[in-house]
């Protein structure tokens, strides 16, 4: 008789890096995974409205790049980024206030990329690294992968402190500061110009470096645009700017740029050939293609104008879904919003039984640095209607009031 041998048991997995052991997922996939089913209201994700996307205008540079050009839309291209886009952009950053030339930018697979390459041109573990309170929250990711120490800069309503950065920067030493001043994610509120000013001055006198992230500025719904903090006195040659299409373009084009000093771009270049030799060639030729044939600017004048209509119509539905106490920012763009509840309540707690109602968000309590205020929720409100919107929020006040099932609100 034949005697069949059982399978080898499989292989354990070999260890892993003391950075893949303690940093963990992303809160926000997490749940998105979780909430991926159509009758859920997600006000978690940070998406863009997909019907908004001009997916025509964007096919059509696609077909154009590839009739024309097929060998070098298809081929391999310079780590630093494709000429026309760079140039492009360049001629963008400069029409916005900071002269700058192609050179200057690196283009990289989404501004996310960015981030990572930063972190290994100038990260080594044990840097300090300084932060808003709260955060974004992959930028906490990656600094953790960098094994850096996170440090939480004081603030207010408004951003950060200028007097606080300083005595921070003073006792600390800190590698960067990294900022997105404008329509911040997760709350999205905008730093003063006169804050701007005082960072950048910080940062002259202090010889500190700061990275300043800008995924959203171009979302401005109401108010005036404010400068860079990069192109103040004195921070010009120690702030890396970082731009993105995801949020004005499309996320799937994974395109994103930095602007940075010669050698601190040029290890960022390296990095990069490390990581994915260079972006797609034919996503940053349609790219380039686009803002060749069609006016960006006003395309996103119209996607502003419909998230507009929908953060009015989350502002308006807010009062009535969450419990008297509450208070919540009052974004002048991006796509964001942020709220306190009053104490005792526990959004991490809540959340189960608020996805019980077919609605979702994000709890606050992983975009802090430090001690985490868990009364705190980000919502986002450009992917759906102000229909959709409002339906979301009266569940969410059911979810939140405890209509059915167990009350999880309570910490």
């Amino acid at each position: 008789m034949t005697v069949t041998e059982p399978p080898p048991a499989p292989s354990p997995a070999p260890p892993l890096a003391a950075r893949a052991r303690s940093v963990g997922g992303s809160p926000v996939r997490d749940i998105l995974a979780v909430t991926a089913r159509p009758e859920v209201i997600n006000f978690a994700g940070g998406l863009p409205a997909p019907e908004l996307f001009d997916a025509e205008g964007i096919a059509a540079a696609y077909r154009a790049v590839l009739a024309e050009e097929p060998a070098r839309a298809l081929q391999y291209s310079t780590t630093e980024g494709e000429p026309t886009l760079r140039a492009a952009l360049a001629d963008r950053t400069t029409a916005r206030g900071l002269p700058t030339a192609p050179d200057d930018l690196l283009v990289t697979t989404g501004s996310q990329q960015a981030l990572s390459l930063l972190a290994t041109a100038l990260l080594e573990p044990g840097d300090t690294v300084l932060v808003e309170n709260p955060c974004y929250l992959a930028a906490l990711q990656v600094f953790g992968f960098a094994g850096a120490r996170v440090v939480a800069v004081p603030g207010d309503e408004h951003g950060v402190d200028p007097e606080a950065l300083e005595d921070l920067v003073a006792r600390e030493r800190p590698k960067l500061l990294y900022t997105g001043p404008t329509f911040q994610n997760p709350t999205g509120r905008t730093l003063p110009a006169e804050r701007r000013a005082a960072v950048a001055a910080v940062a002259a006198r202090r010889g500190l470096w700061i990275v300043e992230d800008d995924p959203y500025g171009e979302l401005r719904y109401e108010g005036e645009r404010l400068p860079w903090i990069a192109s103040h006195p004195g921070a010009e040659d120690r702030t890396v700017l970082l731009g993105s299409f995801s949020k004005v373009m499309a996320p799937g084009l994974r395109l994103g740029w930095l602007r940075a000093p010669g050698e601190l771009r040029r290890a960022c270049a390296v990095a990069k050939q490390a990581a994915d030799l260079h972006t797609p060639t034919v996503n940053q030729l349609a790219a380039a293609r686009y803002l060749a044939d069609h006016d960006l600017d006003a395309h996103v004048t119209r996607v502003a104008g419909v998230y507009r209509e929908r953060r009015d119509a989350m502002l308006a539905g807010l009062p009535g879904a969450l419990p008297e106490g509450s208070v919540w920012t009052r974004p002048e763009g991006g796509m964001f919003l942020w709220a306190r509840l009053p104490e005792p309540y526990d959004t991490t707690a809540l959340l189960p039984q608020v996805v019980r109602h077919d609605v979702a968000y994000v709890p606050g309590a992983p975009f802090h640095a430090g001690t985490p205020d868990r009364t705190t929720l980000r919502l986002c409100f450009v992917t759906q209607t102000p229909e959709e919107i409002g339906e979301g929020l009266r569940r969410l006040g059911q979810g939140v009031r405890g209509d059915v099932g167990t009350d999880l609100s309570r910490g």
